[in-house]
């Protein structure tokens, strides 16, 4: 018999992680976030060399903006279907099934891309979205039952740091890509990264293909909708990912346009954001492991107490190293929360569903990165920056009314 998703249980290990060699385990993470690095660096590459896109399609920014956007729309819709497809299918077999699916995308994307179908590129994109949200929720899932709970957020947050070096080689690489080889190729040049983490996933990740217990029946699947603790978790991971992609939204434009900063200067100071968390997501779970015994609401609670006061100074200060500074530590502070919250909602239901939970947080996470750029522009259109940054303030300060509310998560409770 299963217990139902409502209640909270700690989530079994899956077969044979209690026997698993440490070096296979590692292996398995390593190769896992390399397939999510190539994915990030794909998903993020466009906007490395927007203006060059836009002179050879003819398209406004708006239209630009999409070959970014419409990967984390689709991501949106598709996660929820995905976890619980997840929840019933091989995880191991998944992983590769979206690495196929991303060979297609960069394929199809750089087909298009040399002949100026602006249409083909963005369905190319959207088959894209679909590869990326498999590969991060079947991710979270398979690196979760790999190691034990004393050590899962430290692998979840080493596995979630992919994100940012995915980001920053996209960003960093797509223009050296696009000078030697023409735009559509940096479609195609980051395929070679998940294939290499395929070939390194695949051999280390035997026998942890299925999760413990049956798959989950249509009621359990409908019960982590239903379970509030899921949603306030839910809710911390969209106020996250909101101030996230906020302040990488409109953190350069405010240092070009009120205090007169270069593009690229402006660029290369908020590059800073994104790149801590390299250290902030990989450090949460050995923070949450190791200093507060498995807690994670601490980590979360202190996240968004850090952050308030840092965003709502930011249109305040006229000094660039202080602005640079509370950049580095408000990047940080966010993206602790960002590497937890899909530990923590596991947590919070059965093995059966588990999959299904990190979806659930993917797809409410996501929908904060898609709406923040957009009414953040808004935003700025009708009332300036500081009015912008002040709502950016609000929704750190409603992290810390979830946060507060927040459960503990199953390791911690008796």
């Amino acid at each position: 018999m299963t217990s139902s998703p409502d209640t909270v249980t700690s989530p079994g290990r899956s077969e044979g992680t209690q026997n698993r060699n440490p070096r296979a385990t590692w292996g398995l993470v390593v190769g896992a976030s390399l397939i999510s690095t190539g994915l990030a660096a794909y998903e993020i590459v466009p906007a490395s060399v927007t203006p060059v896109i836009r002179d050879s399609l003819g398209i406004d920014a708006t239209a630009a903006g999409l070959l970014v956007g419409t990967m984390f729309g689709t991501a949106v819709v598709a996660s929820l279907p995905t976890g619980a497809l997840l929840d019933r299918m091989n995880t191991r077999t998944a992983m590769v099934l979206a690495v196929f699916l991303l060979c297609i995308a960069g394929g199809w994307g750089w087909v298009a891309g040399q002949s100026g179908n602006y249409r083909q590129l963005i369905l190319s994109r959207i088959l894209g979205g679909i590869a990326y949200v498999a590969v991060w929720n079947a991710g979270i899932d398979i690196v979760s039952r790999s190691v034990g709970p004393d050590r899962r957020a430290t692998a979840v947050g080493v596995f979630t740091a992919s994100g940012p070096v995915g980001f920053a080689l996209g960003q960093g690489g797509g223009p050296l890509v696009a000078s030697h080889f023409g735009w559509p190729a940096i479609f195609i040049v980051f395929v070679g990264i998940a294939l290499l983490g395929l070939l390194i996933f695949w051999p280390t990740s035997r026998g942890l293909g299925h999760s413990s217990g049956d798959a989950p029946t249509l009621s359990e699947f409908g019960a982590v909708l239903r379970n509030r603790e899921v949603w306030l978790v839910g809710g911390l991971g969209f106020a996250g990912y909101a101030l996230y992609l906020f302040v990488n939204s409109w953190g350069g434009p405010y240092l070009t346009q009120e205090l007169g900063l270069s593009v690229t200067v402006s660029g290369a100071l908020v590059a800073v954001f994104p790149a801590i968390g390299i250290f902030a997501r990989t450090s949460s779970g050995l923070l949450s492991d190791r200093v507060f015994a498995g807690r994670r609401r601490p980590i979360v609670l202190g996240s968004f107490v850090v952050a308030t006061p840092l965003v709502l100074s930011f249109t305040w200060l006229q000094s660039i190293p202080v602005l640079v500074a509370i950049l580095l530590v408000t990047g940080f502070a966010v993206q602790l929360t960002l590497g937890l919250s899909f530990t923590y909602v596991r947590e919070l239901v059965t093995e059966q569903v588990a999959a299904t939970a990190v979806a659930f947080q993917t797809s409410v996470g996501l929908a904060g990165a898609f709406v923040a750029p957009i009414i953040g522009g808004r935003l700025v259109d009708t009332g300036g920056f500081e009015v912008a940054f002040l709502v950016a303030g609000g929704v750190a300060i409603g992290g810390i009314v979830l946060a507060w509310m927040a459960p503990e998560s199953a390791p911690t409770r008796g």
